[in-house]
């Protein structure tokens, strides 16, 4: 899910839990592509905009995503 009226759709339990999987996909992302595994580094950079995008939309909700 990466627009961000799909995201504004979601309430705040959806999203929040959106953003935490984001940041565990990007963590194994990340993870591939230091150990050379990952062929395709462009998911870091999708997943990346997703992750902005959704914390953007949190923190003009005010939820605390440091959770």
């Amino acid at each position: 899910m990466s627009n961000a009226k799909e995201l504004r759709d979601l309430d705040d339990s959806e999203l929040v839990d959106h953003i935490k999987t984001v940041r565990r996909d990007l963590f194994g992302l990340r993870f591939q592509h230091a150990t050379g595994e990952l062929e395709n580094t462009a998911g870091l950079k999708i997943g990346k905009r997703d992750l902005a995008r959704a914390l953007t939309i949190a923190h003009q909700r005010g939820i605390d995503t440091n959770k």
